[in-house]
């Protein structure tokens, strides 16, 4: 008996259509390994299709007040949450991640931050009028950008795509969003939601592969352009966008330092790293992926560490006992598994280190001591279920080997010397620093790095100010 595959299509003006020449991909559910659907592969028909559709409802949608903005924003973090099995459904299909995390800790965050950018299309706030020159009146006016290419990663494919297309619509946008070509039916599910609350054009779906956000990217259309990524792709999408001088919002790589001092408490902080480092197979840019030690707590530490990997577990997405699932795909396991088959001979694996089961992508919780800070495990993202550890003697050595990589997402510390915590946070050169925690985000506070892991902000007044631009109007008293 042969099961019919799940037919996904693209959603542009405000209709679901195929691609245009009939191409297709098929989607893998990597808890099983199995192909349950299929998607459009877009190409530039299908793209060209979407901005057209984008740019027709920009000038209607960008003349909307922010309390018309606002209310269609409320209404759909309403319908998200009122089909909420559906939409944990879709993205557990989609991930292999947990059902109960998903509904748990996925679904409420993501509504959540929706009714957040509502609320922030009312507060755009800026100087007030005034006269800088005998006889003017200068007003500052913030105005939205116009079309939005915007591309989401397969690691959080919802949230990701609430990330992009709320604060782009809050602010008078319209957008054209791309799922990745592995995860994205619960990205045209929104869709579906949507359809029914927001002007025909507003929201636009095109799904494909990396030509096809290519073809996005390098459109003469859109006037910004936004990725959650790799660093090669934010790359590519730097480049490409600076051939007619698109804006450029990049969220790319991480290389998380966890510096865990002699103070620390050893027990909570091991708890929450195994839990900030293995969510979600760690496969998140804040991942807690590198833990640096004192060395006079490092052997105990790791210890801890490795008990709590071997405690940790993974599985199939109906088991209520997992913490994590599969990797999103067989590149990714095989990039994994290939980060601890060239491990150096002066490393150790603690803990985990190989493929779970013979069905779907999942890998062990690993725990990998004695390296250096050259070693590559060190330097690259691993983006999966691995924990490093390294041992320092003392803050300094602690900063440098925290600030010693390409990546300055996130960071953490874990003391209980106030002083120190605040030393460490300003000097830690990444765009977020926790203490004696790691992982929680809030829609009121930014999310973005420096260095390779981009620019622009995600969440907060400040997400939602990188689509807007500032007009400065200056009128003369004279009539």
């Amino acid at each position: 008996m042969t099961t019919e595959l799940r037919r996904l299509r693209n959603y542009i003006g405000g209709e679901f259509k195929d691609a245009a020449d009939g191409r297709t991909t098929e989607v893998v559910n990597p808890a099983t390994g199995e192909v349950y659907a299929t998607a459009p592969l877009s190409g530039q028909a299908d793209v060209d299709a979407a901005m057209a559709a984008a740019a027709a409802a920009f000038p209607g949608w960008r003349d909307t007040t922010p309390s018309e903005r606002q209310k269609a924003l409320l209404k759909i973090a309403d319908a998200f949450e009122a089909r909420a099995d559906e939409l944990v459904a879709a993205e557990s299909e989609n991930t292999g991640k947990p059902l109960g995390l998903t509904a748990s800790e996925e679904l409420p965050p993501m509504v959540d931050q929706i009714r957040f950018f509502a609320g922030a299309a009312r507060l755009l706030e800026g100087r007030s009028a005034g006269e800088y020159m005998e006889g003017m009146t200068s007003i500052i006016r913030r105005e939205p950008v116009g079309v939005c290419a915007q591309v989401a990663p397969w690691n959080y494919p919802m949230m990701m795509a609430v990330w992009k297309f709320a604060p782009a619509i809050a602010a008078g946008n319209t957008v054209v969003l791309k799922p990745s070509d592995t995860t994205p039916a619960s990205t045209v599910l929104m869709a579906e939601i949507i359809d029914s609350v927001l002007p025909k054009g507003v929201f636009n779906v095109v799904c494909g592969d990396r030509e096809t956000g290519k073809a996005m990217v390098e459109h003469s259309t859109p006037a910004m352009a936004s990725i959650t990524g790799s660093v090669r792709a934010g790359m590519q999408v730097a480049e490409s966008a600076s051939k007619d001088v698109k804006r450029v919002h990049l969220e790319l790589g991480g290389k998380a330092p966890v510096v865990v001092f002699e103070d620390a408490d050893i027990a909570k902080a091991v708890e929450d790293i195994a839990v900030a480092g293995y969510f979600n197979a760690g496969q998140d840019c804040t991942a807690a992926t590198r833990v640096l030690v004192h060395a006079s707590i490092h052997d105990e530490f790791v210890t801890a560490l490795a008990k709590a990997a071997a405690d940790t577990k993974t599985g199939q997405p109906d088991d209520e006992d997992v913490l994590y699932g599969p990797l999103n795909n067989p590149n990714q396991l095989k990039q994994v598994a290939g980060f601890i088959e060239r491990l150096p001979a002066h490393a150790k694996v603690e803990a985990g280190g190989h493929q779970v089961g013979d069905k779907g992508y999942f890998y062990a919780p690993t725990v990998v001591s004695g390296l250096k800070q050259d070693d590559e495990i060190i330097q690259n993202e691993v983006f999966g279920p691995v924990i490093t550890v390294q041992s320092f003697t003392d803050e300094a050595q602690a900063l440098e080997y925290a600030n010693g990589v390409e990546f300055a997402l996130a960071s953490s510390v874990w003391t209980k010397d106030h002083g120190r915590a605040m030393r460490m946070s300003k000097n830690l050169d990444f765009g977020c620093v926790w203490i004696n925690t790691h992982i929680p985000l809030v829609a009121e506070m930014p999310h973005g790095g420096f260095k390779k892991s981009g620019y622009g902000k995600d969440l907060s007044a400040y997400g939602f100010e990188d689509y807007t631009r500032i007009k400065h109007v200056m009128t003369s008293l004279d009539g």
